[in-house]
C-alpha cells in the first residue's frame, strides 16, 4: 500500500534511513496491507484446509449459527471464513503473549540499565537482529531501540485485533494474510526479548560450547530448599540468583526450572538444574520437591495454585498477567510479606526484587519444617540427562561456512525442532528425531521444551544427545538454542544465509528475503508438541518466510493447515536467469503446514521438504538418498513420489539407482530443467522485480 507524504517521513525518522548501512528496501515499518500480495502468492500454492472443532459459530450475538453444510450465519461468515478468523485471533493472542513477555523484560532493563545500554552479543555476530533489520528495516543498536520496536509491533497488534473483530474482515485470503502478519512480527518481538535478554543479563552469545547442565527430576538435590520457577518470567530468575549470590546462599539451595523460565536461569546459572519439560510439572509439584513455587508470564497450568497447596508449598505470584486471585501485597516490606506467606501460603508479588528475597527466606525455614522424600519413580518421570545452555544466535562464521552447502544441497537441511512438549508419543521421540538427523549431517537444532525433552534420553553410557553431538550450526551438529523466543534464531539463521552467502541487502527487504528462503534454503521446522498460541504464530510466521513446518496430532484444535494438492497444484516458478516462467512438477516444498502423527511419517516427511527446487544435482542426488533410505527404513519400501524430485539422470541415487530407473520408467518419467535462480517474484504483483531477486 502506498504510503502519503507524512507516513513515508515518520517510518523514515523512526527506521533513521538516512543511516547508510543498507539501502531501505520496499517495505520499511510494514502495516497490514504491504506483504499481502506476498501472502497471496504464498496461498495461491499452499491453499489452508481447514478442520474446524464446531460447524457451529458463537462469535457475536447473532449467533449461536450452523455453518454445516455450506451454510452461512446471520452476519453472512461461512465456515471457512469463521476457522480463519479464529486462525487470526489465536496468532494474535500468540503474539500478544510474546509481547508482553518482552515489554516486562525490556521494561525493567530500561529501568535498571538504561535506554542507553548497548545491544551486544559478542565479536562472532555482526549481523545481531536479522528480522529486525529485515522486517522493520533498523538496526537497533541500544535497549532504547528495542523499546521502540516494541511500541511498532503493539501498534501492529491493535490493527489485527480490529480486524478479527465481528463485521470486519470476512474474506480468507485476508484473514489468513493478516495471521501471518501477526505472526512474522511473533518472530520480530521474539528476536527483540532474546537480545534485550542476552544483553541484559549477560547470557551466552558468540560461543557454541555452552554448558552442560543437568535435566531431570532425578537430577534435582531435594534434601536443599528447593525453589521452583515456572512460567516465562526470566526477571524474577535472574534476581533470585542474584539475591543467592550476594547473601552467600549459592550452592545451598537448590534452583530449579521448568518452563521457558528454565532455559533463563541455567543460561544465567548453571549450576541450576531444569525439572524437565513443561508437561511433567503435574509429577513435579504432586511429588512434593519445591519447598516454595514462583510463576510468572504464561506457560502455566491454570490450576498451579491448587496443586502447590495441595504439597504443602509455599506459592508466590510475580507477575500481574497471573494474579491467581490473589491480593498484591508488594508495598509491604519483606518481613512482612514473609510472615503473609508464611501464614496463607500464597502471595502475589510482582515485585522481582522482593520476590527473590521472600522466596529464599520461606524456602530456608519450610525446607526444615517439611519432610520430603525422593520422588518415587514412576513412567519415565525420573529420567536424567545433560542438556546443553541455550546458546543464542548462530555466529556469522558459522553462516559462512555452510551457507553454499546449504543452499546448493551438499548439507541436505536444517531441521528445526521447537514448541512445547504435548506430545503424541514419549518425549523420548524428539531424541530420536533429533539423532537421526544428526548422524545423516543435517544441522539439527532445537528451542523451548523440545530441547529439554531431548536431552532425557541417554544411551547406554548415560550419554544424551548434546554429549554425542558437537554443539556447531555445521552438519550433524546438535544445537540447543534456548527458550521458546529463541526460536526466532533458527528463522534468522536462514535470513542471514541470504544475507552472508546470497549478497541480499536485508534492510525492508522482506519479500525479497522469504522467496529466496522459500525455493533456495533447506530448511523446516517441527513443532510436534505444540500447545500455545505463540506456537501457532511461530509456525505461520515460519510460513510467511518460506519455511514448511509439520505440528503434532494434538495441532488439530488449531483448525488450520496450509497443504498443496496433488495433481492440482500448479508448480511454475520464473526462472530469474532466462526470466520464463517454467512448471518445474516439483512439490518443493510440499506443505507448509501439514500434521503428522506417527514418528517415523515426521522423519520421512522432514527429510522431504528439505528439497529445494535450486539444489544441484549432487545436493538432490543427497537429499533424494536420505528421503528414499528413511522411506524404506520405516515403511519398507520406495516412496512412490520419488520420480517427481528427479529432474535428470544425475539427480539419481546411485545406491538406489535400479529400482528408480524402474519406477521412472512405469511413471513416464521425462527430464525437467534444472534452476539455478528460481523465484516466485514475476509470477505475481510486487513492487519487487526481478533485479531486486538476480544477484
Amino acid at each position: 500500500m502506498a504510503r502519503n507524504e507524512r507516513q513515508t517521513r515518520e517510518a523514515n525518522d523512526f527506521i533513521r534511513a538516512g543511516d547508510s548501512w543498507e539501502p531501505v528496501g520496499h517495505t520499511p515499518l510494514p502495516g497490514i496491507l504491504e506483504l499481502r500480495n506476498w501472502d497471496r502468492r504464498l496461498l495461491q500454492t499452499w491453499k489452508p484446509f481447514y478442520v474446524p472443532v464446531t460447524d457451529k459459530c458463537s462469535l457475536c450475538t447473532y449467533g449461536e449459527c450452523d455453518l454445516s453444510e455450506g451454510r452461512r450465519g446471520s452476519c453472512g461468515v461461512d465456515s471457512s471464513a469463521m476457522q480463519a478468523r479464529l486462525t487470526l485471533r489465536t496468532c494474535c493472542e500468540g503474539l500478544a503473549k510474546i509481547l508482553a513477555q518482552a515489554r516486562r523484560l525490556i521494561d525493567y532493563l530500561v529501568e535498571v540499565k538504561g535506554r542507553e545500554l548497548p545491544v551486544d552479543l559478542g565479536d562472532k555476530i555482526g549481523i545481531e537482529a536479522p528480522h529486525i533489520r529485515t522486517v522493520l528495516g533498523i538496526k537497533p543498536a541500544s535497549l532504547g531501540d528495542l523499546e521502540r520496536i516494541l511500541c511498532y509491533i503493539e501498534d501492529q497488534l491493535a490493527l489485527l485485533l480490529a480486524s478479527a473483530n465481528t463485521g470486519f474482515e470476512a474474506a480468507v485470503s485476508d484473514l489468513e494474510s493478516k495471521a501471518m502478519h501477526a505472526s512474522m512480527l511473533t518472530h520480530t518481538v521474539m528476536e527483540a526479548a532474546d537480545l534485550a535478554a542476552i544483553t541484559g543479563f549477560a547470557f551466552p552469545s558468540s560461543k557454541a560450547d555452552t554448558a552442560l547442565i543437568d535435566v531431570g527430576l532425578a537430577a534435582v538435590d531435594t534434601k536443599k530448599p528447593v525453589i521452583l520457577l515456572v512460567g516465562d518470567d526470566t526477571v524474577s530468575a535472574v534476581c533470585l540468583v542474584d539475591y543467592l549470590r550476594h547473601s552467600g546462599l549459592e550452592g545451598k539451595i537448590e534452583v530449579v526450572g521448568m518452563g521457558p523460565v528454565a532455559h533463563d536461569l541455567v543460561r544465567y546459572c548453571p549450576t541450576a538444574k531444569i525439572a524437565g519439560p513443561l508437561s511433567a510439572l503435574p509429577f513435579v509439584l504432586r511429588s512434593g520437591i519445591a519447598d516454595v513455587v514462583m510463576c510468572g508470564g504464561g506457560n502455566l497450568l491454570t490450576d498451579l495454585l491448587s496443586e502447590t497447596r495441595a504439597a504443602g508449598a509455599a506459592f508466590i505470584a510475580t507477575d500481574a498477567g497471573t494474579a491467581c486471585g490473589l491480593e498484591d501485597i508488594s508495598s509491604d516490606n519483606t518481613e512482612e510479606i514473609l510472615i503473609e506467606l508464611l501464614r496463607e501460603k500464597s502471595i502475589l508479588l510482582p515485585d522481582p526484587s522482593k520476590a527473590a528475597a521472600v522466596a529464599v527466606e520461606a524456602a530456608l525455614k519450610l525446607s526444615a519444617s517439611r519432610s520430603k522424600a525422593p520422588p518415587p519413580e514412576s513412567s519415565g518421570q525420573h529420567e536424567a540427562g545433560k542438556m546443553r545452555v541455550g546458546r543464542g544466535p548462530v555466529m556469522d562464521t558459522e553462516i559462512r561456512k555452510v551457507g553454499a552447502p546449504l543452499v546448493l544441497g551438499t548439507i541436505p537441511g536444517v531441521i528445526a525442532i521447537v514448541g512445547g512438549s504435548n506430545y503424541p508419543g514419549s518425549p523420548g521421540d524428539i531424541a530420536d528425531i533429533a539423532e537421526e538427523f544428526a548422524k545423516r549431517k543435517y544441522i539439527v537444532v532445537l528451542a523451548g521444551d523440545s530441547a529439554i525433552a531431548a536431552a532425557l534420553k541417554t544411551d547406554n553410557e548415560g550419554k544424551s544427545i548434546y554429549e554425542r553431538y558437537p554443539p556447531d550450526f555445521d552438519a550433524g551438529g546438535v544445537i540447543n538454542m534456548g527458550p521458546g523466543v529463541s526460536s526466532a534464531h533458527i528463522s534468522g539463521a536462514a535470513i542471514k544465509i541470504a544475507s552472508i552467502f546470497a549478497a541480499l541487502p536485508l534492510r525492508a527487504n522482506y519479500e525479497v528475503v522469504a522467496d529466496y528462503i522459500l525455493n533456495r534454503v533447506g530448511a523446516c521446522g517441527l513443532a510436534w508438541g505444540a500447545c500455545g498460541e505463540e506456537e501457532l504464530a511461530l509456525a505461520t510466521g515460519c510460513n510467511r518466510l518460506g519455511i514448511p513446518v509439520i505440528v503434532g496430532p494434538r495441532c488439530i484444535k488449531y483448525g488450520r493447515l496450509y497443504l498443496s494438492k496433488p495433481g492440482e497444484t500448479d508448480w511454475s516458478v520464473m526462472d530469474g536467469r532466462s526470466k520464463q516462467v517454467v512448471d518445474t512438477g516439483e512439490p518443493s516444498p510440499e506443505h507448509l503446514v501439514n500434521l503428522l502423527a506417527d514418528k517415523g511419517a515426521v522423519i520421512v516427511a522432514l527429510a522431504k521438504l528439505c528439497m529445494r527446487k535450486n539444489d544441484t544435482p549432487q545436493g538432490r542426488a543427497t537429499k533424494l538418498t536420505h528421503y528414499i533410505g528413511l522411506h524404506r527404513q520405516y515403511f519398507g519400501k520406495l516412496p512412490a513420489d520419488a520420480h517427481l524430485f528427479i529432474r535428470r539422470a544425475s539427480d539419481i541415487p546411485i545406491f538406489f539407482k535400479k529400482e528408480l530407473q524402474a519406477q521412472l520408467g512405469e511413471s513416464g518419467w521425462q527430464e525437467k530443467p534444472v534452476l539455478s535462480l528460481p523465484t516466485l517474484v514475476g509470477t505475481y504483483r510486487s513492487q519487487v522485480t526481478l533485479d531486486d531477486v538476480v544477484h
